[in-house]
């Protein structure tokens, strides 16, 4: 067990560099517009935003890699990319150049939402699939708050501060490549290649005490049965392509990237002084951490269903209060409080089941398309929403928006309780078999 801990670990760094990829950007945002002079539009979709679109074609393509070179090699490649990316946006002297990097490290940003899920929910039991998996959430969140660290750390070295804000991730991306190259294959994805000894090779290691030929057998059965070149859209995979769907779907409609990318707006909109604002953004932070870390310790104690319960009736109430507080202006300490509720209730239930859930769903062999298709809805609306909200703000104005995601998360709860399966403790064989009859019924 500890060497499964210790390989889920660093399949999980992928997150980190993930967080500290998307970060990062943040402490070099207003001194590379006044250095390259960019309009506001120019220095939004190019020079900020050109990581984002990076990680949309990550995430939309990243199954191809992962199906065809395996889980280790893909995370292997994602690590390059990081470091690539890293040197190449601290050694860029014009704008086209540094978004090009940037869009380097975007595409493994997307990419390690496929491959790292996937890795470790294939080699992990059943009984700590949650968790483990979970520490893939949970990197994310810390890497997000080391690169707001290391910008803190960072600033003032001079007028080329930025280049070291955005360079440093080379350090931990290099160590995550070299720590990669430990792993083993998955099991699951070598004997969708039909390398059984290889597989049983690796088997071995994570279990000795347990005999795989069972899990070999399933695995075979699955593989002989499946049409040559099938897809996850196909009226076989319908159901859990719903699943991810809308996972994925609901996750980005909670508000949560909003929050995100504009909670010091949100509460100087909420009559904050700035200070008050940037210092609840902190504790934002705090809370997104801490509510994570409960998540992962629940999630296979009481369930995926559980915590997305929890979750969205969290949402609900949060979401509410912070429309209320628009309508009938409400100031003071009122609008940070519900901020902190709304994170508690996406940190406990989406955020930490979302990848969980949709690497749990889909057959081995196609594992690594079905993560992809949940990642690129979930990337694609990441997206779009955010950049709707300063229109929507202006024009519908806050209170109106945040009851739409409240609204949102009504339906989200009504999709827990009807249509999401429970996946606790169940082995990735047996959920196949369960969701495929759950299909044919549908």
């Amino acid at each position: 067990m500890k060497k499964i801990w210790i390989w889920s670990i660093t399949a999980a760094l992928a997150g980190f560099l993930f967080g500290f990829d998307t970060v990062v950007i943040s402490g070099a945002d207003k001194k590379l517009q006044a250095l390259w002079g960019s309009s506001d539009a120019f220095h939004g979709i190019v020079v900020v935003g050109m990581a984002l679109w990076g990680t949309v074609v990550g995430a939309l393509f990243g199954s191809i890699p992962t199906n065809k070179m395996g889980r280790k090699k893909t995370l292997l490649w994602i690590g390059i990319l990081y470091t690539v990316s890293a040197l190449g946006s601290a050694f860029a002297n014009d704008p086209i150049t540094f978004a090009v990097f940037r869009f380097i490290g975007g595409l493994g940003v997307g990419a390690s939402t496929i491959a790292a899920p996937a890795y470790i929910s294939e080699i992990a039991p059943a009984h700590d699939r949650g968790k483990l998996v979970g520490l893939y959430q949970f990197n994310i969140v810390f890497g997000i708050l080391i690169a707001f660290f290391s910008n803190y750390l960072l600033s003032g070295l001079g007028e080329n501060d930025w280049r070291w804000m955005v360079g440093v991730e080379a350090i931990p991306a290099i160590l995550y490549t070299l720590f990669a190259l430990t792993l083993p294959k998955s099991p699951r994805w070598l004997l969708t290649k039909f390398r059984k000894e290889e597989a049983k090779e690796v088997l071995q290691l994570i279990n000795p005490d347990k005999n795989p030929e069972k899990m070999i057998i399933h695995t075979q059965e699955e593989m002989e049965n499946t049409v040559p070149h099938e897809t996850i859209f196909i009226k076989k995979y319908r159901f859990p392509l719903i699943l991810a769907f809308s996972i994925a779907f609901f996750n980005q409609l909670s508000g949560i990237n909003a929050f995100l990318y504009y909670a010091p707006r949100i509460m100087t909109e909420a009559g904050l002084e700035e200070s008050a604002a940037l210092l609840g953004s902190i504790g934002i932070g705090v809370i997104n951490m801490l509510f994570t870390l409960l998540g992962i310790y629940l999630i296979d104690k009481v369930g995926r269903k559980q915590l997305m319960y929890i979750g969205s009736i969290g949402y609900i109430g949060s979401l509410s209060l912070v429309a209320c507080a628009f309508f009938m202006n409400w100031e003071g300490m009122a609008m940070p409080i519900f901020l902190f509720i709304f994170i508690a209730a996406h940190a406990i239930g989406q955020g930490t089941v979302i990848w969980v859930f949709i690497s749990e769903i889909f057959p081995n062999h196609l594992r690594g398309s079905g993560q992809s298709f949940g990642s690129s809805v979930h990337w694609i609306l990441a997206a779009v929403v955010p950049s709707l909200i300063p229109v929507l703000f202006s024009t519908i104005g806050p209170g109106v928006v945040f009851s739409f995601f409240a609204f949102m998360m009504v339906l989200q709860l009504l999709f827990v309780a009807f249509m999401m399966p429970e996946t606790k403790g169940v082995s990735l064989e047996a959920m196949q078999e369960m969701l495929s009859k759950k299909t044919k019924k549908s």
